[in-house]
């Protein structure tokens, strides 16, 4: 199959692209830099260049091809909001290119849309949220009831593995430099998790086995209490653990507050069930406790 990637060179991307490539699909990932195109070179695949708001460069990218896998986002918090617009403007685009065909449109989303002190299930369809990030959601149902076939898989906060530079290293960030590793409350609210090698093989069984309109949780652990994440922080950078109050956890976090106090137990028992997605990797805390993420 010809695959078009977004996010090809990215954390999750780049794994989701050598998957593809190992089980021998044609794959062509999308590069706004020399630099990403380089990589994806040198990594087996074609580049088509271009960016998330080149709106028709998405649309000749996913024209020729045979399936789409759209990972990439602006993972810039400073302007979610406006990002989550660029996201949903892009699924909207590459949906368009899709239309009256059976060529499958995978979009990634997130579970903290769904959080509740229930354990979420695939099933739940946010219908309102505070979290701008719904504008990916709606594009998606917009996009399918055009007739694409769009498959959606949800990631939790915390996808872990080398090279990771989203939550875990902010929060290691954070402990270095309030010189406490903090956690809100007793610290018992739970963030789900999953390896990105897992979440790379979720994505290529859900391109090749998924039935329009299919949600997927790519979880592989349904919640780690918050406080076991920021004492091995503490642990390793030999740093006080400490309890926030609410309000002093928005001075300690910042804008991260939020997601430190968000509890998120999510469950995959569907989704493992409907493709055969055992996850096999490290779990969380495994892998938090490694040099790797600790280096300077």
């Amino acid at each position: 199959m010809r695959v078009f990637v977004t996010g090809a060179t990215g954390f999750i991307g780049s794994a989701v692209v050598k998957d593809l490539l190992e089980a021998g699909h044609q794959v062509t990932g999308l590069a706004r830099s020399e630099k990403s195109v380089q990589v994806l070179k040198a990594a087996g695949a074609q580049v088509h260049q271009g960016t998330l708001d080149d709106l028709e460069s998405l649309k000749r990218g996913a024209a020729e091809a045979d399936g789409v896998i759209h990972t990439a986002f602006i993972h810039d918090f400073a302007n979610f909001e406006a990002n989550c617009k660029i996201d949903s403007n892009a699924i909207e685009a590459l949906g368009a290119a899709l239309v009256g065909s059976d060529r499958p449109l995978i979009v990634t989303s997130g579970t903290a849309l769904i959080h509740s002190n229930h354990l979420a299930t695939e099933d739940i369809v946010p219908t309102a949220s505070s979290n701008p990030r719904i504008a990916s959601e709606l594009a998606a149902r917009s996009v399918a009831e055009q007739g694409v076939r769009v498959i959606v898989v949800r990631l939790p906060p915390t996808v872990h593995g080398e090279g990771d530079h989203a939550f875990i290293p902010l929060l290691i960030a954070n402990a270095r430099e309030k010189g406490t590793a903090a956690y809100v409350g007793e610290g018992l609210n739970r963030w789900p998790a999953v390896h990105r090698f897992d979440a790379a093989r979720l994505f290529k069984l859900a391109l090749e086995k998924s039935s329009a309109g299919t949600m997927y949780h790519g979880v592989a652990e349904e919640g780690v209490a918050f406080k076991e994440i920021a004492e091995v922080i503490g642990r390793r950078l030999k740093l006080p653990v400490v309890s926030k109050s609410v309000p002093e956890a928005a001075e300690h976090f910042g804008w991260f507050a939020a997601f430190a106090a968000l509890d998120n137990p999510v469950s995959s028992k569907k989704t493992q069930a409907l493709l055969g997605w055992q996850p096999t990797q490290p779990k969380l805390i495994a892998d938090l406790d490694r040099d790797s993420y600790f280096s300077a």
